[in-house]
């Protein structure tokens, strides 16, 4: 019975799988990057206004989101070079696995870290002692993403031959 569930197949349907890895790679880790980038900028923007000179100084947290599509875009490319005929079923779901751990583990990074950095640099724009806990806390935020990464490159390399 098992022997028919390990099995590796050659479906037409497997290069789905790892296409939608890299999809999921790319597009979650993005819109993290995204709305860590809009979210954190706006609190900059808004700090700005009331210390410009410390507007440079908090930028970490919009560089830190666009590392965060750096990571999906490192997965899509791994992923793509190894969907190629033929490919079996084993490698389409291990690569959307892939991309799926990557991804979410970046869309959920960009949220913390457009959270954390819109009030952070708005509140170490009134008190400047609040920038390493602010950092340190963003840090922390970037190794979801980064933890993310390594698994799915760990994932990435999973493959069976049909």
């Amino acid at each position: 019975m098992l022997s028919v569930l390990f099995e590796s197949d050659c479906s037409e349907a497997a290069p789905f799988f790892g296409f939608m890895g890299v999809t999921a790679a790319l597009v979650f880790a993005n819109l993290g990057a995204a709305y860590g980038t809009a979210k954190s900028g706006v609190g900059i923007a808004s700090m700005g206004v009331m210390n410009a000179d410390a507007v440079m100084k908090n930028i970490i947290p919009v560089i830190m989101a666009g590392v965060l599509g750096i990571y999906g875009l490192i997965i899509a490319v791994i992923l793509i070079q190894k969907v190629k005929s033929p490919y079996s079923a084993f490698s389409g779901y291990a690569h959307l696995a892939a991309g799926l751990c990557c991804g979410l583990s970046g869309l959920g990074a960009g949220l913390a870290i457009g959270i954390v950095g819109d009030s952070g640099v708005r509140a170490n724009g009134q008190q400047p002692k609040l920038w390493v806990p602010m950092v340190l806390i963003l840090i922390f935020a970037e190794a979801i993403g980064l933890y993310g990464l390594i698994i799915g490159i760990i994932l990435s390399q999973k493959n069976e031959p049909c």
